[in-house]
Parts: structure tokens; C-alpha cells; sequence
């Protein structure tokens, strides 16, 4: 738990990092944002914009783009306004930057109360080594800047230091892992490099607790160790990971509203399950189920649908012999028939998954617009890219729930290399593989977990900003649980085993719905 000393800390870092750019934040603004509140966006928002103070009303315009705007006559307006004059001015200014972002939204795909906060758009280009260099070492940096802050990394060295030390000293390094070992004597060895050098890592089998924690490690995580410095090794007495904070109190919304998630239609294959996903529909309409399951459809207002949504061509060996609908844009337009009956006033927010028309490597873009002409035309839809952020229902006094989406591709690498997952059920446990990867604040760390595409000035799979929801799809399972009061979801399935599942070792749940009342927090699984 935060205390009030580490609250009053994390404000006043806050309030210099605002004056280290010229810019005051006004004491309703900090507040709002909170301790572990994301304050980046908005201190970059400010720059080169003349602003000298931001409140929340500032705040709520910032992103407005116009290259002609005069954010300097802007700032003294809203010091006149504050005088109690010329508010006419101050008024205009302020309609002329709301109309901006309203234009803004309808480029971007946002839709009311929906804001599209992160969704890859692909540059296109030839990608080079240094281009997997670059974002490797742009993952160390974010990571290493997270484990920084802990206490018991404050003081950490870099390893070229540690490699020239006296022997027993008490050092700390931060590292990303690039070799794990089993001695002969089955102690774990662990290779870590940072900018400067590498070195081994050992972690004694005699120490039960840090040596089972340490066998969930995986290659090209970043991680912190404390330790016994030996020659040209550490000798580690403590394991830290970028985690995520711990919120003491889960958000709750101020309106009984609900939001479903589904996902791995697989539209297109023989193995779809026709009758029940009508059967969604038709409680989504309001036309199924019993009298309480009617009224809550009624109050739904968000639905997620988490990738796969077609069965797609050529996805795995003889897949021919699994399809009923051979086509891909007559697949597209089938799964689109049924998500038009979904009531206009329900927004329809869809990422990509590995068997939708696309590459596989992630991230991947928002859903093709020629193969899947039919979705964008749906007029309730938002499209994200595998992975994406989405903020919804943000009301005056509350700043809504933020929710990452992510198919799921990398989920039965770590169902296997992660021992305790493996251990308890593997990917019938999908809870703790989300729960592991919110731990170490990535959703592929190892390289071969999943097909990626290097971005050089960022590592898009990274777990940046902590959500409030995180949902994914891919296992074919219907799973919620809770992570540090982040609810983790795993979107169920609308298809029966294939032979190809069997093999993969996927014993899918299907036709299940997750619905989460977003004033409550509650979370109920429908079967269809």
C-alpha cells in the first residue's frame, strides 16, 4: 500500500517535472491524476505551446492540433478570463479547439465516450538489425527507468562497475536477461547485460523462495537482482521485477453500465457454433434469456471483441477441409451480417487476431479496410491494432476505465516456459499467464514467444501504461480474475474443437460471454 510520505512525493515529482518545463499544474489537475495517475501525455501535450499554466479544463483541449493556432494569445486569454475579462475571447478560443478535436476524433475512430489512447499505425519501410537493436535498447531504458524507482534499486550499478568490485561487496544491477542455465548441481545460472557488459547471475537451489520465483524467468525480460558480488558473478539474494503498482481501490463507475467481451468467432469454419452465437445476438437485443439477463442487456454499452473474428485462408495445414465459407471477403462480410444486429447504441470496439487478414507479426494494424470492407462500413465500430488501448465511459468527475487489448499470440509460449504455470494446467490457466505478463510489463519479453515487427524508436509490446481492464482472447477459454485490482479477462470462443486445437492443446470453453458491470466491478460469464 502507497503511503502518505510516498504521496506527497510522487506529487511534488509531478508538480518539478511541470516546472522543469515552465508550465504550473493547478491543484485540481494534480489531484485528478493521482499518484500513479499518467501525467506524460499530458506534460508533452504542453510543450512548445506557450502554456504557463494547465488545469483540467486546459488539459481537455491540449491534444487539439492546429499548426496556425496561437497557443500564446490562447495562455493570456485564459489569464484575462481569470481576471473576470474579455471572457468572450477566452469562450471562442475554447469552441474553436473542441470543434479541432471533434474533427480529430472522426479521423481517428474515436466515438463518445471511446477514445482511442494507443492503436499502432504502421510505418512503412525496410527494417534492419539495428532496428531490432534500437528497440531492444529502447525496452531496457523504459523498463530500467520503472525498477529505478524501487527502493531496493535505487542505488543500482551498471555491470561494467560491478565486474571490477571487491569480492562480497552488496551490489545491485538492473539487466535484461539474455541466457538462463541449470548447473550440474541444479543451481539456476542467469546471464544479464545492460549497455555496458554482461555477467552471471547465480541463484542457490538451497534458497527455496528466490530459487522457485527465479524459475519463472524467461530470456529478454529485464529485471533488477540484489546480491553478493563474487569474482565476475552475483550471487542473488533478491529478484525484482517491473511489476505493476498495487491499487488499493478498484474503480468503479458512477453509472450502472455494462461492457461484454468476446472473441475467436472464426467465422467461416464448419466448426462454428451458428445457433449460439444468434443466441448472443439475440441477448444483446434484449430477446433471450431471463428477466434480469434482458434488463442488464438493455444497460450494455460497450462490446469487445478480441481478434479472430474469420477463420481465414491458409492459417494452418489443410485448413481447407475445416471451412464452409472458402472465401476471405465472404467471411469478412458473413461474421459482419451478425454484428449489425448489434444495437447502434452499442460501441464495438474489434483488434485484429492471428487468423483475421493480415500479417501475423505484432503489432498488427487495425483489421485490413479492403478484406474487411464490411467492418469498417458497420457504423458503431472502433478498430484498434493487436495490441491497443482504449479509454471508455469518462464522465465530468471521472476519468474512465482504461483497457488493453491483446489477442493473445505469445500465451502458450509462457504456458509452457513459465514453470509454476506450467506446473498448475498451463494454458488452462490463462489467468496466471496474464497475471505473469503484467508482472514483467510486457506481452512477448522473449523473442520467440511471438512474430513481432522491430519498431526502432519504441518497443510496442510493452505494458507502458497500467490498465484498469486487461482483456485478451486466443485460448478459446472464458477466464476473469483480478491482478492487484486489475481485472483480467480471456474472451471465450464461438467454435468447437478442431484437430488442429488438439494439437496445439487448446480445450476451449466456448460460447461464453464475459459481461462486466462497470459500477459494481462485478463480472459475470454468460453460456450460450
Amino acid at each position: 500500500m502507497i503511503t502518505d510520505e510516498e504521496q506527497l512525493h510522487r506529487k511534488k515529482e509531478i508538480v518539478e517535472s511541470f516546472l522543469n518545463n515552465n508550465v504550473l499544474i493547478s491543484p485540481d489537475l494534480l489531484t485528478e491524476i493521482g499518484v500513479d495517475g499518467e501525467f506524460k501525455d499530458i506534460l508533452d501535450n504542453t510543450k512548445d505551446k506557450n502554456i504557463t499554466i494547465v488545469g483540467k479544463e486546459i488539459k481537455s483541449v491540449l491534444s487539439a492540433s492546429d499548426p496556425d493556432f496561437d497557443w500564446t494569445e490562447f495562455d493570456k486569454s485564459k489569464a484575462l478570463y481569470e481576471k473576470e475579462k474579455h471572457k468572450d475571447t477566452y469562450h471562442r478560443f475554447m469552441g474553436y479547439l473542441k470543434d479541432k478535436l471533434s474533427e480529430q476524433e472522426a479521423e481517428t475512430g474515436d466515438k463518445g465516450d471511446v477514445k482511442i489512447t494507443f492503436s499502432y499505425k504502421e510505418e512503412s519501410g525496410k527494417r534492419t538489425v539495428q532496428d531490432f537493436v534500437s528497440m531492444f535498447n529502447k525496452r531496457y531504458k523504459f523498463l530500467e527507468r520503472l525498477l529505478s524507482g524501487r527502493e531496493d534499486l535505487s542505488g543500482a550499478t551498471s555491470i561494467v562497475r560491478i565486474l571490477n568490485k571487491k569480492l562480497r561487496e552488496t551490489v545491485t544491477l538492473i539487466g535484461i536477461v539474455k541466457d538462463l542455465k541449470i548447473t550440474k548441481n541444479n543451481n539456476l545460472v542467469i546471464t544479464l547485460e545492460d549497455p555496458t557488459g554482461e555477467i552471471r547471475v547465480l541463484v542457490n537451489k538451497n534458497k527455496a523462495d528466490l530459487y522457485k520465483e527465479a524459475r519463472d524467468i524467461v530470456r529478454d525480460e529485464v529485471i533488477g537482482v540484489v546480491g553478493g558480488c563474487g569474482d565476475r558473478i552475483v550471487f542473488a539474494n533478491k529478484i525484482i521485477w517491473p511489476e505493476v503498482p498495487y491499487n488499493p481501490e478498484i474503480k468503479k463507475g458512477p453509472e450502472e453500465e455494462y461492457a461484454v467481451f468476446i472473441g475467436d468467432t472464426h467465422f467461416g469454419s464448419k466448426h462454428f457454433l451458428k445457433d449460439r452465437f444468434e443466441n448472443f445476438i439475440k441477448w444483446i437485443n434484449s430477446n433471450y434469456g431471463n428477466k434480469t439477463q434482458k434488463t442488464m442487456a438493455e444497460k450494455v454499452k460497450y462490446l469487445f471483441v478480441l481478434g479472430d473474428l474469420v477463420d481465414g485462408v491458409g492459417i494452418y495445414p489443410n485448413q481447407e477441409n475445416d471451412l464452409v465459407v472458402p472465401d476471405i471477403y465472404e467471411q469478412y462480410n458473413g461474421i459482419a451480417e451478425y454484428l449489425k444486429q448489434v444495437p447502434e447504441r452499442i460501441n464495438m470496439i474489434i483488434c485484429p487476431g492471428n487468423h483475421d487478414a493480415m500479417r501475423i507479426s505484432e503489432p498488427q494494424p487495425p483489421l485490413d479496410k479492403d478484406f474487411a470492407k464490411a467492418i469498417w462500413e458497420l457504423p458503431n465500430t472502433i478498430l484498434l491494432s493487436n495490441p491497443g488501448y482504449v479509454n471508455i465511459g469518462a464522465k465530468e468527475g471521472f476519468s474512465g476505465f482504461d483497457i488493453l487489448l491483446y489477442h493473445g499470440f505469445s500465451f502458450p509460449y509462457y504456458a509452457d516456459a513459465i514453470e509454476s504455470i506450467r506446473s498448475k494446467g498451463g494454458l488452462e490457466r490463462v489467468d496466471l499467464i496474464m497475471g505473469a505478463l503484467m508482472k514483467k510489463r510486457h506481452l512477448a519479453p522473449t523473442q520467440t514467444s511471438s512474430l513481432y515487427i522491430p519498431e526502432p524508436n519504441y518497443d510496442p509490446l510493452i505494458i507502458t501504461k497500467v490498465p484498469d481492464l486487461f482483456v485478451t482472447g486466443h485460448i478459446h477459454r472464458a477466464s476473469a480474475s483480478n491482478y492487484k485490482n486489475i481485472t483480467l479477462i480471456n474472451a471465450s470462443s464461438w467454435i468447437t474443437t478442431t484437430d488442429y486445437q488438439e494439437k496445439m492443446g487448446l480445450v476451449p470453453q466456448p460460447a461464453r460471454a464475459v459481461v462486466v458491470n462497470l459500477k459494481t466491478r462485478a463480472v459475470k460469464i454468460m453460456r450460450f
